[in-house]
């Protein structure tokens, strides 16, 4: 129902993303997006490169006087380092640029160039590159408008970095307006300040560092996605969502591996007795995470991404010529430290355009209009009888 397409590299003039599938009438204006994509440039550990962008969104189609159109949706984000990359990224022949041919381990420079054909890797470390992440969060900013219109709310949170973990997680407005004012948008204030001495540390020392973010939504109503087949169900959709996240090598839904050791009676979620008519099937814990057969079950849904270390080091790691196949040290360009914090907005957007998606599918609608009756509907369909 709800897709999305993005252009552009790296070092390119813009980025382009196109959303299709959008209702008619639902408000959106460029500030929505700009709010996201100021969140991605954030976080303690971020390079230089943060310093040069200040990325705004311009919406050039499908939208009139604040409301959409129905159409699809286009917006373009400038890349302010393009004045300095036009003869190397340039789209017309031009002089020869000498080519990159030292590959990093870890990232995609040797598998992309020897599945494209290509002798120089930047051809393949422009658009394999994270800066992506910014036209999925435009997209994603434009998904949460509409989720934002049935109630629903996506927020993420910094989990663990270096070996420094979370001890408590958002669970009050006030918690998440600390999250959001955080350096490393971390919940537990004392655990951020492990975690703030490991990135310094790893700066120090040429290196980076990974870690854990969480994502949550709530409001969700019961029943988006199937279990009828395999490609249908939520939670299938939703990993699938966050690995495609450079850099991100593991996802849990709710309890997630540590529900593996525990025996049935302590994993799975008993109902409460059905006293509030917002939410009359309401469990008594979330490890579920509020997914159960590949269907949403009405409780916030849960999620964990694990993020590797970025691969470009200050300190490079050895390597081989894509040309020679001599031993060199890797390419090395500006880079961050550690961006779990940036990666969990991404994480935001990937989970927006997924239950954004689901919604329609569930509940149709070419208009606003439309998609608010029929959740109003269902909300009175599954709300038991003898719950009036």
């Amino acid at each position: 129902m709800l897709r999305f397409l993005t252009a552009g590299e790296s070092h390119g003039q813009m980025l382009v993303v196109i959303v299709e599938g959008l209702p008619a009438d639902l408000p959106l204006v460029a500030e929505d997006v700009d709010r996201d994509l100021a969140r991605r440039q954030l976080g303690y550990g971020r390079g230089g490169r943060m310093r040069i962008e200040h990325d705004h969104a311009q919406i050039i189609a499908g939208v009139r006087h604040g409301r959409t159109l129905g159409s699809p949706v286009a917006l373009l984000v400038p890349n302010r380092d393009w004045p300095n990359w036009q003869e190397r990224m340039a789209v017309a022949p031009g002089p020869a640029i000498e080519p990159v041919t030292r590959v990093r381990p870890g990232h995609a420079d040797l598998a992309g160039a020897l599945k494209y054909g290509q002798r120089d890797v930047r051809n393949v470390l422009e658009r394999a590159s994270a800066r992506e992440t910014a036209a999925r969060v435009a997209a994603g900013a434009i998904a949460r408008c509409l989720l934002g219109q049935a109630g629903v709310d996506v927020r993420s949170y910094t989990v663990a970095i270096g070996g420094q973990t979370a001890r408590t997680q958002p669970r009050s407005k006030a918690d998440w307006e600390h999250v959001e004012g955080s350096p490393l948008r971390c919940p537990d204030a004392e655990a951020e300040k492990g975690m703030i001495a490991a990135i310094d540390a790893a700066r120090e020392a040429g290196d980076t560092l990974g870690g854990v973010f969480a994502v949550e939504a709530t409001g969700v109503p019961i029943g988006l996605g199937s279990y009828v087949h395999w490609d249908r169900r939520l939670d299938g959709r939703l990993a699938q969502a966050l690995m495609s996240i450079p850099s991100v090598k593991g996802v849990e839904v709710g309890a997630g591996f540590a529900a593996a050791a525990l025996a049935g009676s302590r994993v799975h979620d008993v109902f409460r007795s059905p006293t509030d008519k917002a939410r009359p099937w309401a469990r008594q814990s979330n490890n579920a995470g509020g997914l159960e057969g590949g269907v949403s079950n009405g409780e916030a849904i849960v999620l964990h991404a694990a993020c590797k270390p970025i691969p470009t080091l200050g300190n490079p790691l050895p390597s081989l010529d894509l040309v020679s196949g001599q031993p060199v040290a890797a390419h090395h360009e500006r880079s961050d430290v550690c961006v779990v914090p940036a990666a969990g907005v991404v994480g935001e957007a990937m989970v927006c355009l997924v239950l954004a998606d689901a919604l329609l599918e569930k509940f149709g609608g070419d208009n606003l209009a439309e998609l608010k009756r029929g959740l109003a509907a269902f909300a009175d369909d599954v709300r038991p009888p003898g719950l009036v």
